[in-house]
């Protein structure tokens, strides 16, 4: 039998924007519900390589996303404590890379306020013992390592201490409306009222969007990501080129994550896990650091990013098979976000929040907070960025957030539930 529950903002999506979303509405004082279908970073959260982006990746295509990323890297490492490790990163060009690419770069990523230093082939073989012979030049900047499942589980902690409710295994049946706007939502059987409801749904941001009757088009990718046993990675590693696959290597404790390819699909739930890109992932990565070829596969994942069609659209990324997946498209510059308002669909007080990346989470919450605030008529600012997560220095609790809210992900499973300090 259907029940009826009252809350002012009904948050649609528990990886890390949608706990964010509800983090910060909760901080300002506002009644928040968050609801998601699966566990907590159960979709494209917990599916990632999980990099602390820096914004070297993206300084010289997109200057204002590059500021996006250092910023928000600064402020996760004062907050998230031990949801992220502060590895350091290397961007290193082989002898068939384009030199030019590299100091493109190093000059974009100084002007934004990376620091950004070139450092002598010798530096980067003594950070990254395994590398190459075949590098010629060698950039270190302050790229890190997220714990997605901690820092998801961690956030919604600190958004149930401010009043939220998070819900789990709660999946949106239907979405409610009434007079040209939203009234609320039947969540895993039960009536929940609302005066606004965000979409935060990540990949599948068209199918939430779809149960309010309006048209939200995304653009999924694939990507595959391949878990070796390797010791002693030390920093992230990325691949000084245009963006492709197999282009980066993330260290977790005793082996490294590789990654990626970026292949469309038409269903975020539904596409083909296939051999090649774990192939072409590794064989990649291993003309950076050739011991990666013969390294044991401890796992293989998948995760699909949520972008935006039009925006995609506007990029003139392409779609991609297995004959043209290297070539970059869909990931040469910063996944910029898109906060939609959907009352000129004639839906007022539903928003969907699409694109973005994991590193940028925060301030996609907070964007969306904003707004939504304003037509609450809620006068109060954003604190996310000044306070602590709850439990951040103590990664035995932080782990037992992650079991409460059935967290745990692909994407850092070797580390969390480990000893305290594992990973660290």
């Amino acid at each position: 039998m259907e029940t009826s529950d009252d809350t002012e903002v009904l948050v649609v999506g528990g990886g890390a924007t949608g706990v964010g979303v509800a983090r910060d509405l909760a901080m300002r004082g506002v009644d928040v519900t968050l609801t998601e279908r699966g566990g907590l970073s159960a979709g494209t959260t917990g599916r990632s390589h999980g990099v602390l982006h820096s914004g070297a990746r993206y300084a010289e295509a997109d200057r204002a996303g590059a500021e996006e990323c250092i910023a928000e890297n600064e402020t996760l490492r004062e907050i998230a404590g031990v949801c992220v490790a502060d590895t350091g990163g290397y961007f290193v060009s082989l002898s068939d890379d384009d030199e030019a690419y590299f100091e493109r770069k190093l000059a974009a990523a100084r002007e934004v306020g990376i620091d950004a230093e070139e450092v002598s082939v010798e530096a980067a073989r003594e950070a990254v013992p395994g590398l190459t012979d075949d590098v010629t030049r060698a950039m270190r900047v302050p790229d890190g390592v997220v714990y997605p499942s901690r820092l998801v589980a961690a956030t919604a902690a600190d958004a149930r201490e401010h009043g939220a409710e998070i819900r789990t295994h709660a999946p949106v049946e239907e979405i409610h409306t009434a007079d040209g706007r939203v009234t609320g939502a039947t969540v895993d059987g039960d009536r929940v009222d609302a005066d606004a409801v965000v979409n935060a749904t990540g990949a599948w941001a068209g199918e939430c969007a779809a149960l309010a009757g309006v048209d939200v088009a995304m653009r999924p990718t694939k990507g595959a990501m391949v878990g070796v046993d390797y010791e002693g990675l030390g920093p992230v590693l990325n691949r000084c080129r245009d963006p492709a696959d197999g282009d980066i290597a993330v260290p977790h404790r005793g082996r490294a994550v590789l990654g990626t390819t970026s292949v469309v699909v038409d269903d975020p739930d539904e596409y083909d896990e296939e051999s090649w890109e774990v192939e072409r992932v590794v064989d990649e990565c291993a003309e950076m650091v050739p011991a990666f070829a013969d390294a044991e596969i401890r796992s293989t994942y998948w995760g699909v990013r949520p972008l935006y069609e039009p925006d995609e659209t506007h990029r003139g990324a392409g779609s991609r098979s297995a004959d043209d997946a290297a070539t970059g498209d869909e990931r040469g510059i910063s996944r910029e976000f898109a906060l939609l308002d959907h009352d000129p669909d004639g839906v007022a007080g539903f928003y969907s929040i699409v694109g973005g990346k994991l590193t940028t989470h925060r301030v996609m919450a907070e964007a969306t907070a904003d707004r939504v605030c304003e037509r609450l008529g809620v006068d109060a600012d954003c604190r996310t960025a000044d306070a602590p997560l709850v439990g951040a220095d103590d990664a035995e609790r932080v782990d037992g957030f992650v079991d409460e809210f059935d967290a745990r992900s692909p994407a850092d499973a070797d580390v969390v539930g480990g000893e305290p300090g594992d990973g660290e």
